[in-house]
Formats: structure tokens, C-alpha cells, sequence
């Protein structure tokens, strides 16, 4: 009787649950590219995939594009002012459309253009649109890889609005997520935080540090409503002398840095459009040191908690105690509850062990290290190296805005090198942890998801893993797109020979000369200088090392025009005379002056009379930067 008993409930129990498991619904679908995370890099990355003609997906946990621009509300760029690279530039020249040009989003000294979250998110969401081969899917938060040994074939998500699954295969994956999630899912090897000098030999960081990560922030905005408006509810534990220091306005303990500026200028330093003001204080403001890097979703949440605490304390004082009794949150920008940004502002992230690793060397001497990988740039920034770290007394506090030159950044960061068909991007590249203070910015992070989608769609179309891709053929894309692969601020993409330049530089043949210049860094490709034999001839002899007739020519401190068109006979493998013919005729249209075979040339002639014999073809390069044998 017990037994018959025990099995009717049994069956019950079943009957009870069936419809519950049979809500647990399961969408399976199949992609060429996925694009995990909607972030600054992740949109870029599936909106350049989809250009190229692949159907791209893009998984987004939240309900807004553009990740740290947009949903972590850090909405003014770090940087590239002069360097409008591909789709960070496309997106700025429609935030100039919206607002009514560059001065009008001049609004805070932080930066040249500064916005409104949600603006950012809505330009997003229409470039995007316009995109055929592009889909996006909203508020699935990713789960896990899906695995076949070292193989991405894509991943699994959840809904965070009613629990279904949805399981994505793709022929390439794309890691856009903030933190690198779906690298460290499918177990690629990753570091994390500070690495010892001893290991990376930069001679800039500490010996004997290791996994001291940046502060976080969660950035709030603030709303300029014109009369009073109610305090915040008093935030628990609030002591105003957590912020002392933070301006002039507000400074009592000596044995804090005097600070140089008032609560006005504080506030106007992330000053927006509209009259509103970007909360992302590093000096005694809203920054928290914070280890969630590692953690799971629960303990993530929990610890962000705290960083939510920070900014809150932070309103709280700027309204009470500097009496700014008209600011208050701004009602119209995040889709939160309690208004703050949709998620923090993560400096850092997991950073991949990619097929080349950046060093500070590769940024501060490109031209002189020993692996040339400023000939495989897909990239470009000009921000100085920036570390957060006032909130960690054991973290070294000398890493602030270090200088170093305008950069590029190297396609091999962004590969794995054990497996065939996921591509990294974000703040997950394979950089040291130096230079993420730089790489990890804005405009960097959006042209490095141009980059990954261009790769991913290239590795598609031709059928070959991503670390099989030629780099030329993705430099020839990306130019064709209107990214620098090359930082050069003086000729610019305006210029007729802006893709010659591009080109000659990342061969090596010219080289450009770097200048560290604060908050704008710079590299300059001196078009109108004349070329120097020995610097041309030295790498020409790199590529060519049995080139016995370069060799033996004597030539002068400056190359002359009648010598360039030898070397370009000797590139096409055509006659010198023919080719004297073939660049007369050129020379005019090039908009350049006085043809004459004994004038020295100048380094933009040199680049448009090699650029038409395809020297940036000819002149082939791995991942590492090393010259190939050409087809």
C-alpha cells in the first residue's frame, strides 16, 4: 500500500512539473559572425561584419548599444580629436548632425566632444538599422561557450526577461563583452591586472606586483533643473570628509594633494550638452576599487553595489555640502531605477594571450623594437597611458598619463593563437597592462571592433581561420573603410593620398617620427620633407637582402625622383624608361609640381609613385610584422 502510495504522488509530482519544464523554451539559431555584447566594440564590430555582406548577430544584455559611450556613461571621447579613424569618426560626425557641429559639443574641458548617453545609444541603434545583414537581440545575458575541444561554435545565453534560452552557432565569435566573459568561458589563456616588470621588461611598472586591477566607476548624470530640487535620500554611512580634496571649495585635511580647481570646474570637467553633468571623478570623487573582474553574476552585482554607494555618496555631497541645490539626477538619460548608468565603467578587463603581445616599447619606440608590429595596425590612438588608482593604497601610483607618442594598434592582439574561429576586442586585447591605460579608451575600443568585425567577416568570405587572414587584406579593407592603420595627424583622409601614406608608412620604407604632446599625442608623417636614402634603402634591403645592384648604388643623403622611379621599375618589373612615361603623366593629377629625375623627392611623392606599383602588397607582412614572400 506504501509503495502504491509513494508512486502516486510520484506521478503527481510529474504531472506538476511537466508544464514547467515545458516552459523552459530554447531558441537555436545559426549565424556567420556573432558578436557577443553590444558594447562600444561590440555595435562596431557588427556593423562593419554586416557592411561586408556576412549576417551578423549581435547578443546585447541590456536594452541600449554603445557600452562604455552609452550604458556605462562615459559620453566624451579620451582622445583622437585628429584622428576621425572609421566608425569612431562616422559616429561623431553624427553626433556634430544632431547637436549643430563640433562647438556645440565642446561643452566640458574633459574632451572635444562631449554627449548625451542616450543619444549615443539611439545613433547607435540607427546606423545599425540600416544594416541589412545585421541583427540585434536585446536582454539575453551570456551563459556559456559552446565547445568542440579548442573550436568556438558559438554560445548560450539567457533571457533576463523570462528565462528562455537562446543557443547561437556561429562560424566565428566575436568577444565584445566588458569584462573578455567568453574567452575566460572557453578557457583561453587570459592574464589579469599588473604584471611584474620582470616579466614584461617595460622598465615603467614595479618589480614583484602582480593582479592589481584600475578603479571602476559608476557614472551618474546630473540634471541642471533651474530651481531647488530634493536632496537624494541621505546614502548610509555618508561622511563628507570622504571627499575632501576633491576641489578647491571643499579642502580641510592638509595632508591631502591641495587641489588646483573649484567645485564649478569639477563640475564642468564632464559638463554635457543640454546642461547636464558626466559624474566620473577620479580625485576624492565617485572611483572604487573593486575586484569583480573574476566573479560571477550574483557576486558581480554585489560587489557593484558598493561602486553604486560611491557615486551615490558623491550626489549626495555635491548637493548638501558644495550647494548645488538646483542639480539632481537627470530623469531623461538612464532607464534605471535608481538613474545611474546601466552599468559601470570598467577600466579594465581580462587581457588575452594573443599571438603577439603590446608592450610599452611598441607604443613609446614602434619603429626601433624588435618585432615591427606597428606594420600590422588596424588601430589607432593618441591618448597618454592613464591608470586609475587613487582607491587602492597598495596599488603604485606612478603611472598617471605616462607619455608616450600617438599609436597604432596590431592585428595579432586581437587572435588567439590555439584557436581557429573567435576574435577578441573590447578592453580584452592582448596588451600589457600598461598599455590598456591607453588601448582601453573610446575611439581605440571602436576602431578595434571595426577591426574584429572586418576580420571575422574576411575570415568567413574567404574561408580561413582568423589567424589565416592576410594582414594586407585587412589593412585594405579598413582603408577602404576609412580607418588609419597608421597614426599620422598630417595628412589627413582628406588628402588624395591619404591611403598612399598609410600604406608606405606601415611598410617601413618611411617612417614617421612620434611626440608625446600631453593629452593629444602626436606622429608625424612630414609629407613635404625629402626622403632619406639610408632610412629607405635600409629597409628596402630588409625585404630584398640579395638585391645586389641597391646594394651597390651610391646615392646621396636624399633620394632623388629619377631613383624613385627606379626602385618602382624595379617593383613592378617593368623598364625604367616605361615607368618614367607611366609617372609624367601621373604627376598632375597627384597635384604635385616640377617634375624633375635630379630634384630630391618628397616623402607624399615617394608614397603615390610606390603606391601605384602596389608596394604595400609586394611589401607583405605576418602577424608578427615580419616580411613574406609575396604572390
Amino acid at each position: 500500500m506504501l509503495f502504491f502510495k509513494k508512486s502516486f504522488i510520484t506521478f503527481f509530482f510529474i504531472l506538476f512539473l511537466l508544464p514547467l519544464l515545458a516552459q523552459e523554451k530554447v531558441i537555436k539559431i545559426n549565424t556567420d559572425v556573432l558578436v557577443v555584447g553590444g558594447t562600444a566594440s561590440g555595435i562596431s564590430a557588427g556593423i562593419q561584419s554586416a557592411r561586408m555582406g556576412v549576417n551578423t548577430l549581435v547578443v546585447e544584455s541590456t536594452t541600449w548599444l554603445g557600452g562604455m559611450l552609452t550604458s556605462a556613461g562615459v559620453s566624451a571621447f579620451d582622445g583622437n580629436h585628429l584622428l576621425p579613424s572609421g566608425l569612431f569618426g562616422e559616429f561623431r560626425e553624427q553626433l556634430y548632425k544632431v547637436y549643430g557641429g563640433p562647438n556645440k559639443v565642446a561643452t566640458g574641458w574633459v574632451s572635444n566632444t562631449l554627449f548625451e548617453p542616450h543619444v549615443g545609444d539611439s545613433i547607435f541603434k540607427a546606423m545599425s538599422a540600416i544594416e541589412n545583414k545585421l541583427t540585434i537581440k536585446y536582454q539575453y545575458d551570456f551563459v556559456e561557450t559552446i565547445l568542440q575541444g579548442q573550436k568556438v561554435l558559438g554560445a548560450k545565453f539567457i533571457s533576463n526577461m523570462d528565462s528562455t534560452y537562446l543557443w547561437v552557432y556561429a562560424k566565428r565569435t566575436i568577444d565584445a563583452t566588458e569584462l573578455g566573459d567568453v574567452m575566460a568561458s572557453a578557457k583561453i589563456p587570459y592574464d589579469l591586472g599588473m604584471e611584474s616588470n620582470d616579466i614584461t621588461h617595460e622598465n615603467v611598472n614595479h618589480t614583484n606586483i602582480k593582479g592589481i586591477t584600475q578603479d571602476l566607476t559608476f557614472v551618474g548624470v546630473l540634471k541642471n533643473y533651474k530651481i531647488p530640487q530634493p536632496l537624494i535620500p541621505r546614502p548610509i554611512g555618508y561622511d563628507s570628509t570622504e571627499f575632501d580634496g576633491s576641489n578647491s571649495n571643499f579642502y580641510h585635511d592638509s595632508k591631502r594633494k591641495k587641489p588646483e580647481i573649484d567645485a564649478n570646474k569639477m563640475l564642468a570637467y564632464g559638463k554635457l550638452p543640454n546642461d547636464k553633468f558626466m559624474l566620473n571623478w577620479p580625485i576624492y570623487g565617485n572611483d572604487i576599487y573593486l575586484e569583480v573582474v573574476d566573479e560571477n553574476k550574483e557576486q558581480r552585482l554585489a560587489l557593484l553595489e558598493k561602486a553604486k554607494q560611491q557615486t551615490l555618496r558623491f550626489i549626495y555631497f555635491i548637493q548638501k555640502d558644495l550647494g548645488f541645490k538646483n542639480y539632481a539626477l537627470a530623469n531623461d538619460e538612464f532607464p534605471t531605477k535608481d538613474l545611474l548608468a546601466l552599468y559601470p565603467y570598467y577600466r579594465e578587463s581580462r587581457r588575452l594571450q594573443g599571438v603577439v603581445r603590446m608592450t610599452i616599447q611598441n607604443i613609446s619606440a614602434p619603429f626601433d623594437t624588435p618585432e615591427a608590429l606597428y606594420r600590422t595596425g588596424i588601430a589607432v590612438g593618441d591618448y597618454p597611458i592613464d591608470h586609475h588608482h587613487k582607491k587602492n593604497p597598495n596599488a603604485p601610483q606612478h603611472l598617471d598619463f605616462f607619455p608616450v607618442p600617438s599609436f597604432n594598434i596590431a592585428l595579432g592582439t586581437l587572435i588567439p593563437p590555439q584557436n581557429q574561429n573567435i576574435i577578441i576586442a573590447e578592453k580584452s586585447i592582448s596588451v600589457s597592462n600598461v598599455v590598456n591605460g591607453t588601448t582601453r579608451l573610446q575611439p581605440c575600443v571602436l576602431q578595434i571592433g571595426q577591426a574584429a568585425g572586418m576580420l571575422a567577416a574576411l575570415s568567413v568570405l574567404t574561408n580561413q581561420a582568423p589567424i589565416k587572414v592576410p594582414v594586407r587584406l585587412v589593412q585594405e579593407k579598413l582603408l577602404n573603410a576609412g580607418v588609419y592603420i597608421m597614426p599620422y595627424m598630417d595628412v589627413e583622409k582628406t588628402n588624395m593620398h591619404f591611403n598612399a601614406v598609410q600604406k608606405m608608412g606601415a611598410t617601413g620604407l618611411l617612417k614617421g617620427v612620434g611626440t608625446p604632446s600631453g593629452w593629444a599625442n602626436k606622429t608625424y608623417f612630414n609629407p613635404t620633407k625629402n626622403v632619406q636614402a639610408n632610412e629607405f634603402v635600409n629597409t628596402w634591403l630588409s625585404k630584398f637582402p640579395n638585391d645586389i645592384e641597391t646594394k651597390k648604388m651610391a646615392l646621396n643623403d636624399d633620394l632623388t625622383i629619377g631613383e624613385a622611379i627606379y626602385f618602382a621599375s624595379k617593383l613592378s618589373k617593368s623598364v625604367k624608361s616605361d615607368m618614367l612615361d607611366r609617372i609624367k603623366l601621373l604627376w598632375n593629377h597627384w597635384n604635385f609640381i616640377d617634375f624633375n629625375e635630379q630634384r630630391p623627392i618628397q616623402r607624399i611623392e615617394l608614397a603615390a609613385i610606390l603606391n601605384e606599383v602596389k608596394v604595400f602588397e609586394v611589401f607583405g607582412v605576418d602577424l608578427k610584422g615580419n616580411f613574406i614572400n609575396s604572390k
